[in-house]
């Protein structure tokens, strides 16, 4: 009890701008005054695929164990409620009442969705937490969603650092690049686009066929825990990192906000409270078995390789051009941008001097 009270209180405050809004009442009242909720969750993810579709099914365990099994959510693979690359726009419809997906997929709608997932040479998962939590990214994003989506959204799940993905030849300067088809989404494709790729949006469960017919000459999806389960390494040889585009990525649980509305209090910070527990979860899960998938990726055969500092740089040069270019026509990608870099070059500051150092000085002494 105390330990759910604490985190209650933790995200309370944390999420006070987005939540609080919708609330008309703090009442409190007894469990069984609270009534019986059963929804159904459309996801992006498929089932296989058990750290990131696990992210929706540790958020619907846990609400359903915080509210005493009355606020139940069942989780439903990709393409059961809707096309997995469509959950933002159900649930903004209000076909189904909440979803489990990535706001990159949808920055066609708003740009400024990249926000609440990742941005190329943007921030970790540590620091992506931080701004959404403490630094007001949370709020701007949960205004963002109600005023342009009627959604609400709270951070459900974290990739971490991703991997660059594969490719079926290797890959040495930014000339390599050109011509090539690869699945890459969000801002992270359009940066791959002005670099002249290919580029190409394939839900999780497409990937495979497509290298293995040559649809595509490379593809990204996570990193080696999941790829291993994609079988991406049977398909394609060079396996690249970093994944710069994605040094962090965050996914989210989106609701109607109609339905949000009529969710009592306690239930919405049930909600909130499940969800900050699955971002966490997510996150320890892939730190813990990404290691032990590499190894075996590799001595099934594939062959790891860094991208060359002439492709990040080019790259990076890339990425801040496009959010130029976003900026300058996209009001809302604009106002973000402006906070969002300001607390990136400092937080990157001080991980430099805390976290950078150690990590060199032991990280010196490893062999990939």
């Amino acid at each position: 009890m105390k330990r759910k009270q604490f985190l209650q209180n933790a995200i309370a405050s944390a999420v006070t701008g987005g939540v609080v809004a919708c609330r008309t009442t703090t009442v409190s009242r007894s469990n069984a005054a609270l009534p019986n909720i059963n929804w159904q969750m459309a996801t992006s993810w498929p089932v296989s695929l058990d750290t990131i579709f696990g992210g929706a099914k540790t958020f619907a365990d846990r609400l359903a164990a915080i509210t005493g099994g009355k606020f139940k959510i069942t989780p439903r693979t990709a393409g059961e409620l809707a096309p997995p690359l469509e959950v933002l726009n159900v649930v903004s419809q209000g076909a189904v009442p909440c979803g489990h997906t990535a706001a990159y997929y949808y920055v066609g709608r708003s740009p400024a969705t990249a926000f609440g997932a990742a941005l190329p040479f943007g921030l970790n998962a540590q620091q992506q937490n931080a701004w959404l939590y403490e630094a007001g990214g949370l709020k701007k994003l949960q205004d963002l969603y109600a005023r342009k989506f009627g959604v609400i959204q709270f951070p459900a799940g974290n990739t971490g650092a991703q991997m660059g993905g594969w490719f079926r030849q290797e890959i040495l300067t930014a000339k390599d690049l050109q011509g090539l088809k690869m699945r890459i989404p969000g801002l992270g494709g359009q940066v791959m686009g002005k670099l002249g790729v290919t580029v190409q949006t394939l839900p999780g469960g497409e990937i495979f066929q497509a290298l293995q017919t040559g649809a595509i000459d490379a593809a990204e999806w996570v990193g080696p825990y999941d790829d291993e389960k994609l079988g991406l390494h049977k398909v394609a040889k060079f396996y690249y990192y970093p994944g710069w585009w994605e040094p962090g990525l965050a996914l989210e649980v989106q609701i109607n906000l109609n339905e949000w509305k009529k969710l009592p209090v306690e239930y919405q910070e049930a909600v909130a409270t499940a969800a900050f527990e699955a971002n966490t979860i997510m996150l320890a899960r892939y730190d813990a078995r990404n290691n032990e998938a590499l190894q075996r990726l590799l001595q099934s055969g594939a062959t790891l390789r860094s991208y060359s500092n002439e492709i990040l740089a080019a790259a990076e040069k890339a990425s801040f051009k496009l959010f130029d270019e976003f900026a300058a026509k996209d009001a809302d990608f604009k106002s973000i941008f402006a906070e969002w870099k300001q607390f990136r070059d400092r937080v990157y500051a001080w991980n430099n001097i805390n976290e950078g150092s150690f990590a060199r000085y032991n990280y010196a002494k490893l062999k990939l």
